[in-house]
């Protein structure tokens, strides 16, 4: 009878737990061997839900789960990895600590595929390294960053943009030619100069290159700026570049 007690405080602990980390939105989360296993990241900033949701839920290809933060570093781990083949970030989240990073970059050494878009690109900002693994930056405040001084990047809603397709012999960029859309501009970024362009852009409040492909070790890494709100989520070309993305950085192409 002495023994009873803390065993079943410790599994309902466990169980408690669990259900604080993941929250999965209608979808059945997992590695398939026909189907991509995602791992959705949010939190730091409000987003259109259901809509979003919705690109995921449409994609018959994968299997999902979502996390937000401040749980997602919990899942963002090489044993918990092994439920999934790519982590979507769609996240703005700032705090994150030694061990928090060593797991991240654990899971893309490992091999796990990232596909980091919208927001996400302002996301860690104290964190190098972070810049490196997703190609690029958008800078909350200026910094000087390698010698160089960055001014405070900018944004602007309900832009009509003119998109580019610079790689159109690219797996995620298949399917796809030059369109517009109706998104949110980011202007003053930083791209990596050995990120590699998929999508480019004329809009005069828009950094040039707004989409692109890079490898951090074994992981495929693809970064797509589009994404704000429904009139993203419901065009067509934005759907099937953030299809072939998680197909591409999951190793299916």
């Amino acid at each position: 009878m002495r023994t009873r007690a803390p065993l079943l405080f410790l599994l309902a602990f466990a169980f408690a737990a669990a259900d604080r980390l993941v929250a999965v939105p209608g979808a059945m989360p997992g590695v398939s061997a026909s189907k991509t296993g995602v791992l959705v990241v949010t939190g730091g900033h409000g987003f259109e839900k259901e809509p979003f949701f919705q690109v995921f839920k449409d994609n018959t290809d994968i299997t999902f789960q979502a996390v937000e933060h401040p749980n997602a570093h919990a899942v963002l781990t090489p044993e918990a990895a092994a439920g999934y083949d790519v982590v979507v970030l769609y996240d703005m989240w700032q705090p994150i600590s030694p061990e928090a990073k060593k797991n991240f970059t654990a899971v893309l050494r490992a091999g796990k595929g990232l596909v980091a878009t919208h927001h996400s690109l302002v996301g860690y900002q104290d964190w190098d390294e972070y810049r490196r693994i997703i190609g690029g930056r958008y800078y909350e405040r200026d910094a000087v960053v390698d010698g160089r001084l960055w001014k405070a990047s900018t944004y602007k809603h309900d832009e009509r943009m003119r998109i580019r397709v610079a790689d159109p012999a690219h797996p995620v960029t298949r399917g796809v030619g030059d369109f517009e859309i109706v998104d949110e501009v980011y202007g003053g970024f930083e791209v990596l100069p050995d990120s590699k362009p998929l999508l480019t852009t004329d809009h005069p409040g828009n950094t040039p290159t707004l989409g692109w492909w890079r490898t951090y070790g074994p992981a495929r890494v693809v970064f797509l700026q589009l994404g704000h709100d429904h009139q993203a989520f419901e065009n067509p070309n934005y759907r099937r570049l953030l299809a072939n993305a998680i197909r591409w950085a999951g190793g299916r192409d």
